[in-house]
């Protein structure tokens, strides 16, 4: 009783808090960021785009405020608790509007002459972000880092639920010709001096293909692009040893953030065959030590950093020491989420293990009163159940098939 009495008092985010808000705050601060995107767009007002794949590239523009520096924390989104939000101690939208490819071109470049060194800085996310979610993180570490730079965020379809990880990562396999196009559009562009990318969990991915596509069609990463951040990679160690030679030596400056008490990214390793993920290594020890010093990547570990991010998957963004760290690097040109996981998910998650089928029906057991009183897990509860419903019955169907491939065989 006591657990959900305290589970009832929880509110969850509202839908929709990308509908520019008309009031204004005294002391609040504007980031100004270019979208581009292969999601596809959202009939709900304020959430602009949703989870699924559009069919093109498609852009906006959006201006972020953030509240007074005395009514925050530094690493910290401040999500309204209704709608509209209050600038004066919430993130809130003041203006949201489509661009085509013409205007975002215009948009950039008004905006890449006035900037110190005419550095754009573009971000990638990761798995479990809605829209909104990598809109907000990004307007903080923007924010937060005092980066002077023109923000560019890449976001790709992305559900927002934690058992829509197979769909997210097929998601970025789908967005990795998008971001190359958008990356060398950006290298070519003659008002631009310098890129950044920052990419955070799965968003490496996509990141990191996109470059090794680049590098293998024009025998080089774009010269342009100095900087690439690896922020807790859920990216498998073999692979990026693979991709990192198809790159070649002519690369940018790597920079790897690591985090050994990474929850997210020890499950995904369950996942993934019991492989190390890039993201969760000790870079201490061999045969990473000389394999990392070989590939001029500067790894930054973060294990021993405690924020208040209980997964320490989002260590990078929430620490003020890290995210001003990142500016500063950018600033000198050096080479260094929020996530909708209620807590019905993370039941499901814990009890899933790597997605087996009598895992996962456990935790919706375990779950489904928990929907009744947690908004984010009631949102994402219908998918689970979906998703576990398909699940039964391809399992079944294979079984069958098998059964009969067998008893065929045996006649």
């Amino acid at each position: 009783m006591v657990a959900v009495l305290v589970l009832a008092g929880c509110g969850g985010r509202p839908e929709g808090v990308l509908a520019p808000v008309a009031l204004t705050a005294q002391g609040t601060s504007l980031v100004d960021i270019g979208v581009a995107t292969t999601r596809l767009r959202s009939d709900k007002p304020g959430v602009i785009f949703s989870g699924e794949r559009g069919s093109q590239l498609d852009f906006a523009n959006i201006v972020v405020s953030i509240p007074p520096e005395q009514v925050r924390k530094v690493g910290e989104v401040q999500w309204p608790k209704k709608l509209p939000g209050n600038p004066a101690t919430d993130f809130v939208t003041v203006k949201a509007e489509d661009m085509t490819l013409a205007q975002a071109k215009t948009w950039f470049n008004k905006r890449i002459v006035k900037t110190p060194g005419r550095q754009a800085l573009v971000f990638i996310h990761g798995f479990n972000n809605q829209f909104d979610d990598a809109v907000y993180r990004f307007a903080q570490i923007v924010h937060d880092s005092h980066s002077d730079v023109v923000p560019v965020l890449f976001t790709w379809p992305s559900r927002g639920s934690l058992l829509a990880y197979g769909y997210d990562r097929e998601s970025t396999n789908y967005s990795r010709d998008a971001l190359e196009k958008l990356l060398s559009s950006l290298a070519a562009d003659p008002n631009v001096g310098e890129i950044s990318i920052l990419a955070h969990s799965m968003g490496n991915w996509v990141t990191i293909e996109a470059l090794r596509q680049m590098a293998i069609r024009n025998g080089r990463i774009a010269p342009k692009i100095k900087n690439v951040m690896l922020a807790s990679p859920d990216v498998d160690v073999d692979v990026f040893r693979s991709q990192m030679a198809d790159i070649g030596p002519k690369r940018p400056n790597f920079t790897l953030f690591v985090s050994q008490d990474d929850r997210a990214l020890a499950a995904s390793r369950r996942i993934w065959g019991n492989v190390e993920r890039l993201g969760q290594i000790n870079p201490t020890l061999e045969p990473y030590k000389s394999q990392l010093a070989a590939e001029n990547v500067t790894v930054i570990d973060l294990t021993d950093l405690k924020t208040a991010d209980r997964l320490n998957h989002g260590k990078f963004a929430e620490s003020p020491q890290v995210v001003q760290a990142i500016g500063l690097r950018l600033a000198q040109g050096q080479t260094i989420t929020d996530s909708r996981i209620g807590l019905g998910d993370r039941i499901i998650a814990a009890s899933a293990g790597a997605a087996a089928t009598v895992g996962t029906a456990a935790g919706l057991v375990v779950a489904a009163p928990v929907a009744i009183v947690d908004p984010n897990t009631r949102k994402n509860f219908d998918q689970n159940v979906e998703a576990f419903g398909n699940q039964v019955s391809d399992s079944a169907a294979a079984t069958g098939d098998a059964i009969k491939s067998t008893t065929d065989v045996g006649q």
